[in-house]
């Protein structure tokens, strides 16, 4: 196995982000992480195939006393709800989950935000440990014990946080990744670079072709640099009090895309969750300069790597801008009835603003 690089969270609750090829395989480091004998291992109609046979193997050549049930939800965004997670709330009683149980979410975000959230509630609190498959997934929602499911009228509006007890991002899952969803996950690595570190922007401007065709290294690279910024943001702020909320650029947008679309994501003409983030930077950014608090130089540089990479930066067509503002009055930013957004000054310069115009962001949604 190639060697494996570790980025820690520290905080109330520090754990480890390993990230390296082969880690699902590796079951005395995944089983280490057991304190009980229950395990549920959750994953979906789409990574389960490939993996959730090798996982449920590898833990019980590592632990033979292990009791572990699989549960497979439908894939995609349109499956993260109430529903899905009262199965997986079932699928613990079946088990006969103890409070030293463990959930282990195999596959991308919508599994590991069921996982962890059913992980937050049962028995109130088990152990959690993220086995992500994406690389949105890597670098965004398996880091920092944000979980949840989406309702009708938002995204991520019922969950709570609750840290995991160990991340491992292996490296080689990222194969078998459909080249839209490698595209997806880049827009959230692309995001730190917006919003803290222009020295890492310019380095996906220079290692771009590398990271569209999957090459190892530069993946590694960009999930350990990517994880560092996350991590150290969540160890500073863990329940989104101030900074953290930093992480969020673009995502009042997208969300509200998202939701307005209907979580249709895996479909051809609707947009998955890191294709909507990468239009919604674009729409902060242009807000940003329509505010003059950046300047359109920055924002026309952000637009040209998210095109560059394969990612739409427009809202597509057929969606209300009325409609969409209404969705971003949900958002769980906001306070006092009042948009609060992630704006930026320019790369590397993101900041929390209040009390936005409304006015101001109909017009940037009406102009696409």
């Amino acid at each position: 196995m190639s060697a494996t690089r570790t980025v820690a969270v520290g905080g109330d609750t520090p754990y480890s982000i390993d990230i390296g090829p082969g880690l699902l395989g590796d079951g005395a480091r995944l089983a280490s992480h057991a304190r009980g004998r229950h395990v549920l291992l959750l994953s979906d109609s789409h990574v389960a195939p490939l993996y959730a046979g090798a996982v449920e193997a590898a833990l019980r050549a590592a632990r033979p006393d292990l009791h572990i049930a699989l549960h497979v939800i439908p894939a995609g965004e349109a499956h993260k709800t109430l529903a899905s997670f009262g199965g997986v709330i079932d699928a613990l009683a079946a088990l006969g989950a103890t409070r030293d149980a463990t959930v282990y979410a195999l596959g991308g975000g919508v599994v590991g935000d069921l996982a962890g959230f059913a992980a937050a509630c049962w028995m109130r609190g088990v152990d959690c440990v993220q086995l992500p498959t994406t690389l949105l997934s890597m670098v965004d929602s398996s880091v920092g014990g944000k979980t949840a499911v989406d309702i009708p009228q938002g995204k991520n509006l019922v969950g709570a946080f609750h840290p995991p007890r160990a991340v491992f991002a292996d490296t080689a899952a990222l194969r078998t990744l459909p080249p839209r969803e490698l595209r997806a996950g880049l827009a959230e690595v692309i995001k730190y670079g917006a919003i803290r570190d222009p020295l890492f922007f310019q380095w996906l401007e220079a290692e771009r072709e590398a990271l569209l065709a999957g090459d190892d290294r530069a993946l590694a690279e960009a999930i350990a640099r990517s994880c560092e910024h996350k991590a150290g943001i969540v160890e500073r702020d863990p329940l989104e009090k101030g900074e953290r909320a930093l992480l969020n650029l673009g995502h009042t947008f997208g969300h509200a895309i998202e939701a307005e679309q209907g979580y249709a994501g895996s479909d051809r003409d609707a947009l998955n969750h890191g294709e909507a983030v990468a239009v919604g930077m674009v729409l902060a950014a242009r807000l940003s300069v329509r505010l003059g608090m950046a300047a359109a130089t920055d924002t026309e540089r952000l637009r040209s790597l998210l095109v560059a990479c394969g990612l739409p930066t427009a809202v597509p067509a057929g969606l209300e801008p009325a409609a969409l503002l209404a969705r971003m009055r949900l958002d769980k930013k906001n306070l006092a009835g009042r948009l609060r957004l992630v704006l930026w000054r320019g790369l590397g310069r993101a900041e929390v603003v209040p009390d936005v115009d409304e006015a101001r962001v109909l017009e940037i949604l009406g102009e696409g």
